[in-house]
């Protein structure tokens, strides 16, 4: 049980002799310097080193006098100094580190990404950076597996609107069913992801092939405004379909599917994306 302390405490960035001295005075103080060392085990040749370092960092007090003795501040008192310091540190490293974010390299080179699992992980980190706009098309088996951090986003003030293939329910982001959500997924023979974070960073790719999925991401102008666009112009068009749908598919067939024959390469629709 020590030993674990020990380390927990080397954690903490304490030396070996320093958690050996602080958990000697947690377990009896006031003590001498003397007594520390004996009941430590640190050598006397370094226990008044070691002491004062613990003094200067704050984990210990000193009662002056001819005899100093040492106090050491309470565990919890501690804990709570380490993690204010650590959270210093990490706004300091947030600040100085937040020009190089959005670097050039990072804006004109595009990622590849391997892998569902994979892909998941950076539209999720997609998710957590976001501030202001989520786009997300999306079929619902990934949604339930980043519903959390979408959730979160909209806590923080973060705007979600969703294209959904599949029956996806939220009471926090604004969902757009596609209007042939199982059609598409037949026609292109497997399910993708896209993500427009903020308006300047895209993750897209198929996700429905396992360890062999592939997906992009990039912060690149040339393709973060036009897929973007897209996704909205999907959008667009959904919101048509909700308030003509009748007078559209009198012009363009049900589902609109004189428009689709018109533009499709595929006379049966079907990409072959698993092939």
């Amino acid at each position: 049980m020590q030993e674990n302390i020990l380390d927990t405490l080397k954690n903490l960035n304490f030396t070996e002799y320093e958690a050996k001295a602080y958990l000697t005075l947690l377990q009896e103080s006031p003590l001498t310097g003397y007594a520390v060392a004996k009941h430590s085990g640190v050598p006397r040749s370094k226990i008044y080193e070691v002491l004062e370092s613990l003094a200067m960092r704050g984990d210990i007090l000193i009662s002056p006098g001819n005899t100093p003795l040492y106090s050491p501040i309470p565990a919890k008192e501690l804990i709570k100094n380490r993690r204010m310091k650590a959270e210093e540190h990490f706004e300091l490293a947030e600040k100085s580190l937040a020009e190089y974010k959005q670097s050039a390299n990072d804006r004109e080179n595009i990622w590849n990404i391997t892998g569902r699992n994979e892909i998941l992980d950076k539209v999720k980190a997609c998710i957590t950076s976001a501030k202001k706009r989520i786009l997300l098309e999306v079929w619902k088996e990934e949604f339930e597996e980043m519903e959390t951090e979408l959730r979160q986003a909209t806590k923080r003030g973060v705007n979600v609107t969703i294209i959904a293939y599949g029956e996806i329910a939220s009471d926090f982001a604004n969902v757009y069913h596609h209007y042939m959500g199982q059609e598409i997924t037949e026609e292109y023979g497997g399910r993708w992801i896209v993500i427009s974070g903020d308006d300047s960073e895209v993750v897209a790719g198929i996700v429905s092939l396992g360890k062999d999925s592939r997906a992009a991401w990039t912060m690149h102008v040339g393709l973060v405004m036009p897929i973007t666009e897209v996704m909205i112009h999907d959008l667009y068009l959904m919101e048509i379909m909700e308030q003509h749908k009748e007078l559209l598919e009198e012009s363009f067939g049900k589902n609109l599917v004189n428009l689709r024959r018109k533009f499709s390469i595929h006379p049966d629709f079907k990409k072959h994306y698993v092939e």
